[in-house]
């Protein structure tokens, strides 16, 4: 039976126009059905990294390429779409397996991270970029209170310990394999690991600043190894 999407459409500021897309991008692939929502997925990606780059872009005019890149990984990844997907309570309106159900695939980051993305995928095939431009930025300002390389830039860590909460039942832990150089400047190697495997290395000129490179990296990976 169709979920009822009321709530969904009015918390997006949008009305949907094809059901069968909507319900196609609702719908996990552990629901055996003859469509999921994964290629939608792979659309609402793209659309979601030329959005939101095209944002960083008109509102950080002094910001190099480095930083644009930055602000944008710190968006465009799975804890940012986690969180705009919870806003949404995108939760209520997944089709799931039951036992996916159970495994609690409803709270997952990376299934709801992916059914943010295939709606945005749903939005844009339906009506453009204009309009999921729109929607997309009100939703940025809803859930940030300041878009900012410091303010973002704080979010790896918590992203990745959100997640590997939720996947592993476990934090990170985070080894310093090496220090370099001066103490004036000092640059610092440090390795995240989870579950006893390293999943990333990074150098910053503080452990601060190479824990949140090695959070980034990890999250990256996480999100291909969902």
């Amino acid at each position: 039976m169709p979920k009822d999407i009321t709530n969904l459409e009015n918390a997006l500021g949008y009305k949907f126009k094809t059901k069968k897309l909507i319900t196609e991008a609702l719908t996990h692939k552990s629901y055996k059905q003859s469509y999921d929502n994964e290629r939608l997925e792979f659309l609402g990606d793209a659309v979601l990294d030329l959005v939101i780059g095209e944002y960083l872009y008109k509102n950080f005019p002094k910001s190099d390429e480095g930083e644009l890149s930055k602000l944008r990984a710190s968006l465009v990844n799975e804890g940012g779409f986690n969180k705009l997907a919870n806003y949404l309570n995108l939760g209520d309106y997944i089709y799931l397996s039951n036992a996916e159900e159970k495994n609690g695939g409803r709270e997952k980051p990376s299934l709801l991270s992916d059914a943010f993305e295939s709606i945005i995928g749903a939005i844009y095939l339906e009506s453009g970029l204009e309009t999921i431009s729109k929607i997309v930025l009100i939703l940025l300002e809803k859930n940030y209170d300041k878009i900012s390389l410091d303010n973002l830039f704080k979010d790896f860590k918590t992203a990745l310990q959100e997640i590997t909460q939720s996947r592993f039942g476990l934090i990170p832990e985070y080894e310093v394999l090496a220090s370099r150089g001066p103490d004036h400047k000092k640059e610092f190697e440090i390795a995240v690991i989870i579950d006893s495997k390293e999943y990333a290395r990074a150098i910053g000129k503080s452990k601060k600043i190479a824990q949140q490179e090695a959070s980034k990296i990890a999250l990256d990976i996480l999100k291909d190894e969902k």
